[in-house]
């Protein structure tokens, strides 16, 4: 358990300034500043960086706006501006920082596909370790100990202040009676963004393993290579009866196990027009319509999983991280109205009655699929991670999942009671017309488990299998949806005002 602890301090000016009468400025200036305490972090002497928050202390940030109209009758109307946005750094970080320092928390994982950790396995309903209730220490039995590992979480020394450069710019006219069209651009791009490695491996080496189908039993004539953190051993052993074997990761700090930096090195852009066509509210009407064309691409920026193992795969080379975002949405297409129909009026209360004081809303969406990461289980790299490897020859989030498409509506009815006492009848139904929105099953990090598997021998190779110490195992469900947003929903709702 950790208490973060961090002051934000943080001060902004701003002026606007009507140079004409039909310009106007906005220029503004913003400093922030976070400081964190250091009373519960402890430095690990074999890595000098741990026990340590960063120190940023010259986040000013400029920014400028301005509007611009032409014309008189109806005129057109253009609007930019451009800004610097320095972030907070959340303190999940601190936390990770306070309690993965490799002196006072231990971790035991076992993979029950190791032969050599197969043997150690309880055996049901015996219980591995036997600890007390209570915050006590429960030491582990001999058997154990060399399971036991311990990781570190530290920023890199060099570590500055993440930002965000915002630019955006926009045209709008009125054309016609209550109705405006426009266009807009924005512009993002991110610097010096959160990406985490574990800086605590070898230098890799590439190795080629035999692909099999499903059922792991025929080999499919191919290959992937992945570039591995741990060696093969070819002589036989206790450990390896059946060379060739996959030895463990050597770490160049063997007394700890994975040292996760958190690097101020990741970047983002996102390109993003949208042409937008709005009819404001008049006689009971509103409409608007809004089509965006977007783009989206980052090289791992993993600010939001803070204390889950790194999602880099290759520490000595982050270049292969770069590809389109997990929030990459090329087309989006959305339709929103609200109606509001008043047929009767004076002179017709029995009429305006039943048919007046209704009002529906409907909202239609329709997005292109996102990018989604084609992950393989089973940690083909060997760097006792498995949650950063994807399939061989295969960019980051180089697939598309399905897109997406639905209809919501909401219809309200207005009953008076009495002078001071109104009910609200309200019917809404999501997803109207019941698409079948398909999905991938998707972790946190935007991976995909079911897009194959690492499969390292615990047997003496038989049959059509190769001399390798591992094989792929592709799935009979590569890259196909396994499961599908929310169906058709419908609600109702009563509501008394008075």
């Amino acid at each position: 358990m950790s208490h973060p602890n961090s002051n934000d301090y943080s001060a902004f000016l701003q002026d606007t300034i009507r140079v004409t009468g039909r310009l106007a400025l906005s220029l503004g200036v913003r400093y922030d500043m976070q400081t964190f305490n250091s009373k519960d972090l402890a430095n690990n002497p074999l890595w000098p960086a741990s026990g340590k928050m960063p120190s940023d202390k010259n986040n000013f940030s400029p920014r400028a706006g301005f509007a611009y109209s032409i014309g008189n009758q109806r005129p057109l109307v253009v609007r930019g501006g451009f800004g610097v946005f320095y972030t907070r750094l959340p303190q999940l970080y601190e936390s990770a920082v306070i309690n993965n320092n490799g002196l006072t928390g231990t971790f035991l994982f076992l993979d029950n596909a190791d032969t050599t950790q197969h043997q150690i396995f309880p055996t049901y309903p015996n219980a591995m370790v036997n600890c007390r209730p209570g915050p006590v220490v429960c030491t582990p039995p001999d058997s154990l100990k060399p399971y036991v590992t311990s990781d570190v979480s530290a920023f890199a020394p060099n570590f500055i202040t993440p930002k965000v450069q915002q630019g955006s710019f926009s045209i709008e006219r009125e054309l016609g009676e209550r109705f405006a069209a426009g266009v807009s651009y924005l512009y993002v791009h991110g610097e010096n963004l959160i990406r985490a490695r574990d800086v605590n491996l070898p230098p890799p080496t590439t190795y080629s393993y035999p692909i099999y189908d499903s059922t792991g039993a025929t080999f499919t004539n191919s290959y992937y290579t992945v570039d591995s953190f741990a060696t093969w051993q070819t002589q036989q052993s206790f450990s390896c009866p059946y060379p060739p074997c996959l030895n463990d990761v050597a770490r160049p700090v063997p007394q700890v196990a994975a040292i996760n930096q958190f690097d101020s090195a990741a970047t983002s852009i996102y390109h993003g027009m949208t042409v937008s066509l709005r009819r404001r509210m008049t006689s009971g009407l509103y409409f608007r319509l809004a089509y965006t064309f977007a783009h989206a691409i980052d090289d791992g920026q993993d600010a939001l999983v803070a204390g889950r193992p790194v999602t880099v795969q290759n520490t000595y080379s982050t270049k292969s991280e770069r590809g389109p975002s997990v929030t990459d949405q090329r087309h989006r297409l959305s339709v929103s109205w609200i109606a509001e129909p008043r047929p009767f009026g004076r002179g017709q209360e029995v009429l305006s009655k039943i048919f007046n004081e209704w009002k529906i809303a409907g909202v239609m969406t329709f997005g292109s699929g996102r990018p989604t990461d084609a992950r393989v289980t089973g940690d083909p790299n060997r760097d006792d991670n498995s949650s950063n490897d994807r399939l061989s020859g295969v960019g980051r989030n180089g697939f598309l999942s399905p897109d997406y498409a639905t209809t919501d509506l909401r219809l309200t009815r207005k009953v008076h009671v009495t002078e001071r006492l109104r009910i609200e009848l309200t019917a809404e139904s999501f997803n109207l017309f019941n698409r079948d929105n398909q999905k991938y099953s998707l972790t946190q990090d935007g991976f995909l488990n079911s897009a194959g598997q690492f499969v390292p021998l615990d047997r003496k190779p038989i049959g059509q299998q190769l001399p390798y110490p591992a094989y792929y195992q592709r799935p009979t469900n590569f890259m196909k949806a396994t499961s599908a947003y929310a169906p058709r929903l419908v609600q109702l709702g009563l509501r008394f005002l008075f």
